[in-house]
């Protein structure tokens, strides 16, 4: 809850921002972990209900220079890529 409350202070996010991390975090809350976590480009669009790639690429890229976020991919089909979500606030 934390985190959604810095998330809600920054005027700067909208509703595609909002639907994204709201989708890392509850792939987060079913793997039982809040900062690094196992992610798929699939789960989180189907999550957010975001339905083009370009839309998707778009806001991600935008929470990781906004400093929401850091993503670590994994170019190997059998392991998942990690996002980690940062815990302090970033200043507009």
């Amino acid at each position: 809850m934390n985190l959604l409350l810095i998330y809600m202070e920054d005027p700067r996010l909208n509703v595609w921002h909002f639907a994204l991390l709201l989708a890392i975090l509850s792939l987060g809350y079913k793997q039982g972990q809040m900062q690094n976590i196992k992610v798929s480009r699939s789960k989180i669009m189907a999550l957010s209900h975001i339905n083009t790639i370009p839309t998707y690429h778009k806001y991600f890229k935008e929470l990781q220079n906004l400093g929401y976020i850091e993503y670590f991919p994994s170019y190997h089909p059998g392991v998942k890529s990690e996002v980690y979500l940062k815990d302090k606030k970033v200043a507009p």
